[in-house]
């Protein structure tokens, strides 16, 4: 019998962004980081980052760099292979995705057009 092939991990985070939601989770004493995607703005979806008590249902649970990630069973492929980072310039702080499967973004990029991952 053939081995089951690894399970491609979903979605990752840098060093920067792991750092800070261990930071933001341990003030706010929460245990998950939850992502998504919603419909919305000018290209069609919006990335979606919220922390939860405990993973619903159907969440996919993985873990990377000691930090506990949910991702909503409805954005698997949307996400499959997409980084989370956390960026710092003069004007801003925030995290940003970068995801081989976003096709288009909007010109104030916070909305994108995102195509579900093709199957391997």
């Amino acid at each position: 019998m053939a081995s089951a092939r690894p399970k491609p991990q979903i979605v990752s985070l840098s060093d920067a962004a792991a750092r800070r939601v261990k930071e933001i989770m341990e003030e706010r004493g929460l245990g998950y980081l939850r992502v998504g995607v919603a419909n919305g703005g000018c290209a069609g979806m919006e990335y979606v980052m919220d922390y939860a008590d405990a993973p619903a249902a159907l969440d996919e649970v993985v873990q990377d760099k000691d930090v506990t990630i949910l991702v909503d069973a409805s954005a698997v492929l949307f996400l499959l292979g997409a980084q989370i980072d956390y960026e710092t310039t003069p004007l801003h702080s925030k995290f940003v995705f970068s995801n081989p499967n976003e096709t288009d973004a909007c010109g104030c990029g916070i909305s994108v057009t995102i195509e579900p991952a093709k199957a391997l």
